[in-house]
């Protein structure tokens, strides 16, 4: 998910820390001269993985000759974007699942590969391709804006966020500590373990169906007569509906259990507040919002102000 966006803040987050030199990247076209210029990386650095033939790619797309992988490195896989046809695509999350299955025999043994996908079951599931001798963890750093493009990364994207590890039964030990050294590098503040149908049905809740709200706000036939009407709840819940389609699409279908699931519950919460609202009985709405402002208070979610 942020193709772009996820891409360039790793990077930056990387090389402003100096804590890794060669690290794989699946870079958009057009994206290193943006890192580049932005001085997210230098010129001979090993920062992509992907591209077109003046990149040094086989195929256009494939793995760079020197690239850390062909000595063990570590490879981060992200969504990527490839020019096919003369039309510009995203390699989103089926990308990933497509790209493991095409390039199996090509990692080294002893490597190590991650993704920060927004789902996990499905990454999981196609990494069973690798061989047993190449390790595959699943990551999902918990940061971001509503911006899409390396050219709005910062270095400070990961501060005091939640860094989400899914290794496998069998992810090394050395492998994990790797990525939860990284994790504090880059500024996030904890490191939580889960599994991939844990994490999947959580971020159903906390991220994807925030989404759908958010879009689904934006469907009101109201929503351009209210210029001069919208306060900062208007804007903080609607901040996220100009969503990179392509991704989102494949998001919610690849979660869409969990995500039905976590949108049935929404919507029997909004049906008792209408009906509470319709009875017209004040002493029940007001028990109800007293309910739910006590849970929100309890749960007290500090974190990054992406807003301010």
């Amino acid at each position: 998910e942020m193709s772009g966006l996820l891409r360039g803040f790793l990077g930056a987050g990387l090389c402003v820390r100096d804590v890794v030199q060669q690290i794989g990247l699946a870079a958009a076209q057009g994206d290193g001269h943006i890192l580049l210029r932005q001085g997210v990386v230098n010129r001979g650095d090993d920062f992509c993985l992907g591209g077109d033939a003046q990149s040094g790619m086989p195929d256009g797309h494939g793995i760079a000759e020197g690239h850390p992988l062909q000595h063990g490195g570590i490879l981060r896989l992200l969504p990527q974007r490839l020019e096919r046809n003369g039309e510009r695509g995203n390699l989103h999350p089926q990308g990933i699942v497509d790209f493991l299955a095409r390039y199996r025999d090509a990692f080294r043994p002893g490597a190590l590969v991650w993704d920060v996908c927004g789902v996990k079951t499905a990454i999981l599931e196609a990494a069973q391709v690798l061989p047993g001798t190449v390790d595959f963890i699943g990551c999902h750093p918990m940061a971001g804006t509503e911006f899409s493009g390396v050219e709005h990364a910062f270095a400070e994207m990961f501060r005091d966020s939640h860094f989400l590890l899914v290794p496998r039964d069998d992810s090394r030990p050395e492998h994990i500590a790797l990525l939860e050294r990284l994790a504090a590098y880059i500024g996030c503040k904890d490191v939580c373990r889960t599994t991939a149908q844990a994490h999947d049905a959580l971020i159903a809740y906390t991220s994807q169906m925030m989404h759908l709200i958010a879009v689904s706000v934006c469907d009101d036939p109201e929503l351009f007569q209210c210029r001069g009407f919208e306060g900062s709840s208007f804007r903080g819940c609607t901040r996220v509906a100009a969503l990179d389609v392509g991704l989102w699409t494949q998001l919610f279908s690849l979660n869409q259990p969990a995500l039905l699931a976590a949108v049935d519950r929404l919507l029997d919460n909004l049906q008792s507040y209408r009906d509470a609202l319709a009875s017209g009985n004040r002493a029940a709405l007001a028990e109800k919002l007293a309910h739910s402002a006590a849970r929100k208070r309890e749960m007290d979610l500090p974190g990054p102000d992406l807003l301010a």
